[in-house]
């Protein structure tokens, strides 16, 4: 431990989540923001040491003994987090929040002395560009100014303040009662200096805005508390200004610890578009629903042969991937990435989600763009002349195309929604041949993606492996739940992808490697919530359940959730807090609650 109160890398569900529904940081249980990237979500970071060590930036406020706190808590349904600290001296109470954007955006954390006289210590190491840029720093009226290129931050704090080798210290002592404010203010460096928020007034401010938000919460069932922090958990994911929905804070965390498979995912996917549309309708949060209904017509907007699987946040297409070199990884997990190549790749199944996802929302009353049909079929049009082709899957593998039977399916799906576009909504379009269609694709997938022999579907036409998306197959309605083909399907993932309690997406060594990636990865989160919807939906209830409390006690102290768990090692790994295992609790919890809306409950017959 240095004299900033270092400790040790901290796991990856050691991290709180806060955000301003533009960016998002996380915070340990040692008092340090390891990440945060500003102004925006997918901008460079300016405390990485979450993928390298304090010297890649961070901001501690803990007791200068340091330690890891003895509680921590959100306080009442909001994104404010609490963390207590017992010590010899005392107890002190640290208090972490960002305000709803105003004219800045701001971090701001309270010190308060609970009980005796507790020493503490602020550290605050600020660096841009993912640590590689130390900035100027200079005192003036009262705060310290950092400044380097683009960027600007202002600390403002009555705790007088240092500098020694590159870092600003503050040491200070809290009695009960006290209340310590420190606010950091970022704005680009060309513009006016902002004024900064008055701490406690925001704090105010902050609670009021997410008690006012969940007054649309709408979810009566038995796993309330974990189904309100999933949607809060949303919501701070949500970029405002667009209604896009990152998939994660993060990039790069690993899939596996100490090895290569380490991605960003701080941009929206159009596979989580009906899932995520899904869990915001069954809950009563409709105006969400609707802002990423639009965010996903302006992002898909233009030529059908030009849909990306991913975009930025404020819809953009060019997501280059490149490596942070002087970043070593999280726990040596390297490469560190930045952006994602995987938004150039063909994923045949992402036709049929946009489509779907733009179903649901007509049938869940959405007032529609009046061009929203326009461009359906203009994606219609794609996909009838490209069903058939080769893709790279909805897991982004980066080995050869293949006939991957999840993206056939959702192709299916697609032309579906379009019949049923016409059949029950009235809209114009060539049925007919769309029925002809579905029936084709509905015949090849049935003839060359299931596997008699062995009961089951495939990952790919032909192949020995399995993929935990088939699970999805009677989801979209492509065969109902009580089909023998879904059962055996069920039963062969249970058998074949099931590990030590919890489901791989895919056997990576499978079929002589389907990936083309190095290393392996920890069982996805998102594809055990679909084993329990498959479980209930074949009539396997209270294994269904078992499964899903399974889950939720992987969540940390603070109802978060990342990409995967490492059985082996007991930890979170992947990409954190992920959009989509708090989609999959969300969506599982309302089918074991029965709260299933009607619109999307297609277990009563299939349309082939």
């Amino acid at each position: 431990m240095d004299e900033s109160g270092c400790a040790l890398a901290l796991r990856i569900e050691d991290y709180g989540l806060l955000g301003d529904t533009q960016t998002a940081a996380l915070v340990g249980r040692d008092g340090s923001i390891d990440w945060l990237c500003l102004p925006r979500f997918d901008s460079p970071a300016c405390f990485a040491s979450l993928l390298d060590d304090e010297k890649a930036g961070f901001w501690r406020l803990a007791p200068a003994a340091g330690g890891l706190c003895t509680r921590r808590r959100y306080r009442d349904d909001t994104l404010i987090l609490e963390s207590e600290w017992e010590t010899p001296e005392g107890t002190v109470r640290l208090i972490d929040f960002m305000p709803p954007r105003g004219e800045a955006a701001d971090v701001v954390r309270i010190v308060e002395g609970v009980s005796g006289r507790v020493p503490m210590r602020m550290a605050l190491r600020l660096r841009f560009d993912y640590g590689r840029i130390v900035p100027w720093m200079r005192h003036r009226e009262g705060e310290h100014n950092a400044i380097a290129g683009p960027d600007a931050a202002w600390l403002k704090t009555p705790v007088e303040l240092e500098g020694r080798d590159l870092t600003t210290y503050g040491d200070f002592t809290v009695s009960a009662g006290d209340r310590v404010p420190f606010v950091l203010t970022y704005k680009p460096s060309h513009e006016p200096r902002p004024k900064a928020v008055e701490a406690e007034r925001a704090l105010k401010d902050t609670e009021l805005f997410w008690s006012e938000w969940m007054r649309d919460y709408d979810y009566d069932g038995r796993w309330d508390e974990a189904v309100r922090r999933s949607l809060i958990t949303l919501k701070a994911l949500t970029y405002a200004p667009t209604g896009g929905i990152v998939a994660a804070a993060t990039t790069s965390l690993p899939e596996q610890l100490g090895g290569p498979r380490n991605w960003d995912y701080r941009f929206c996917w159009l596979r989580d578009a009906t899932f995520t549309l899904q869990a915001l309708l069954g809950t009563g949060f409709v105006a969400e629903a609707k802002a990423w209904r639009e965010w996903l017509l302006r992002a898909v907007a233009g030529d059908p042969a030009d849909l990306q699987i991913m975009y930025g946040i404020d819809g953009t297409r060019r997501l280059t991937e490149f490596t942070v070199d002087w970043l070593a990884g999280y726990e040596g997990s390297s490469p560190v990435r930045v952006g994602n190549a995987a938004s150039g790749q063909f994923q045949l199944d992402t036709w049929g989600e946009v489509l779907d996802g733009l179903h649901l929302a007509r049938e869940a009353d959405i007032e529609m763009d009046e061009n929203a049909w326009d461009m359906q079929l203009a994606l219609m049009d794609f996909l009838e002349g490209h069903w058939s082709d080769p893709d790279n899957s909805l897991w982004e593998v980066r080995g050869d195309r293949r006939h991957f039977v999840h993206s056939k399916v959702l192709a299916w799906a697609g032309v579906d929604r379009a019949v049923q576009g016409v059949e029950r909504f009235g809209l114009d379009g060539p049925v007919d041949a769309w029925k002809a269609l579905r029936r084709r694709i509905h015949a090849d997938v049935c003839e060359h993606g299931y596997d008699a022999d062995r009961g089951t579907f495939t990952q790919f036409y032909g192949s020995r492996g399995l993929d935990a998306a088939l699970l999805l197959l009677p989801q979209v309605g492509f065969l109902p739940w009580n089909d023998s083909r879904v059962v055996g399907t069920v039963d062969a993932v249970l058998r074949e992808l099931y590990r030590d309690g919890f489901v791989l997406r895919y056997d990576t060594g499978a079929d002589g490697g389907v990936d083309g990636l190095p290393g392996d990865e920890g069982a996805f989160l998102v594809c055990t919530f679909w084993l329990a919807d498959a479980l209930h939906g074949i009539g396997r209830t209270e294994q269904a359940t078992d499964l899903f409390e399974r889950l939720l006690d992987l969540r940390n102290d603070l109802g978060l959730l990342s990409e995967e768990y490492d059985t082996a090692a007991g930890r979170q790994v992947g990409n954190t807090p992920q959009a989509y295992s708090h989609v999959g609790l969300v969506n599982t919890a309302r089918h074991l609650s029965g709260t299933r809306p009607a619109w999307r409950d297609r277990a009563q017959s299939s349309r082939p």
